[in-house]
């Protein structure tokens, strides 16, 4: 039987919120202790999702022996010197999305974890989901038949909120939304790129506002990618094939597969079991990993973590696009 494990948040925002309300209804871990700058912050946090432990730092939630686990969901600018925190103290990580500013950064987590042998996991949830597994039998049944174009959409109205406005931030849509665009093309296409198109808009601020890529595959597929912080969109991810297609509802947060024949009428339709909020998942690779005494996830390896933001590096420096913290990097 699974001991029960403590979970430590670092961040207090909304998605920290989302993470402690999901790990508060599983069965095998616990809402141990949540760190913010402010104790404010932090104790108002604990007192809504019931942490046992609220802390005015980061630094007193990384030295907690009785930690077994760190969620960091603070701004992508923070996600490396926080994980970085956490790893020289012994700390297993599954770190948010995007998982660090830029690829050299990844690169040094990962070495660090390696050469402590601690956990660490990037908190991409939709790769972790069991609907994945659903949509990869389906296309891989060959009921649309040999699939050859992919599109992917996703887009919200967050333009307001002011981390995504702030270079120094790591703002922009591209890492914030564009990132679940590109991993779903890399799990359904793979990694066997050719080459990549992209273009973008810009806030007043100098981050991206909305950005399209392509990407071509060295078999002749084609992904082409939009996501966007100004407008809404469908969230649709669209497999097409020759012998049909096959529509996923929201990309962000699979519901729903369904596929249609060369005369566009519906021949199946699958839709996802039921879940918490998507972030168990992620979390239960998590303690399993750790119950196998692995250092990382298989639903997204290290070497995945790296790729990715190795592609979202050279998308920025086709835009122009230099976070301040980088000139001196």
């Amino acid at each position: 039987m699974f001991k029960k494990y403590n979970i430590g948040i670092i961040g207090s925002g909304n998605i920290a919120g989302v993470m402690a309300d999901t790990i508060k209804r599983m069965k095998n871990v616990r809402l141990y202790a949540v760190a913010s700058r402010s104790k404010v912050k932090a104790d108002v946090f604990a007192e809504k999702y019931g942490c046992k432990k609220a802390y005015g730092s980061y630094e007193e939630l990384a030295s907690d022996s009785k930690v077994d686990l760190v969620y960091i969901a603070t701004p992508h600018s923070e996600h490396y010197e926080n994980a970085k925190l956490c790893l020289l103290n012994g700390k297993p990580v599954l770190c948010e999305k995007a998982f660090t500013a830029n690829a050299a950064q990844a690169k040094e987590l990962i070495r660090i974890s390696q050469e402590r042998r601690v956990l660490l996991a990037e908190a991409i949830w939709t790769r972790y989901m069991p609907m994945l597994a659903t949509i990869r039998e389906v296309l891989g049944s060959g009921i649309i038949g040999e699939p050859k174009t992919l599109t992917a959409n996703l887009g919200y109205l967050i333009e307001r909120v002011a981390r995504l406005q702030e270079p120094a931030l790591a703002g922009g849509a591209l890492l914030d939304v564009g990132v679940y665009t590109l991993n779903f093309a890399s799990m359904i296409f793979g990694d066997d790129i050719e080459t990549i198109e992209s273009s973008c808009t810009y806030t007043k601020t100098g981050v991206d506002e909305q950005n399209s890529i392509t990407i071509y595959y060295k078999d002749g597929r084609m992904a082409v990618l939009n996501s966007s912080m100004i407008s809404l969109s469908d969230r649709k991810g669209i497999i097409y094939g020759t012998k049909g297609f096959a529509i996923i509802e929201n990309i962000n947060n699979y519901e729903s597969i369904t596929v249609f024949d060369p005369r566009y009428k519906e021949i199946a339709s699958y839709k996802r079991p039921r879940q918490i909020s998507g972030y168990e998942y992620e979390v239960e690779a998590c303690i399993k990993a750790l119950e196998n005494g692995e250092i990382e996830c298989g639903e997204m390896p290290h070497s995945e973590i790296i790729r990715m933001m190795e592609i979202m590096d050279g998308l920025r420096a086709k835009w122009g696009i230099v976070y301040p913290f980088e000139k001196s990097e």
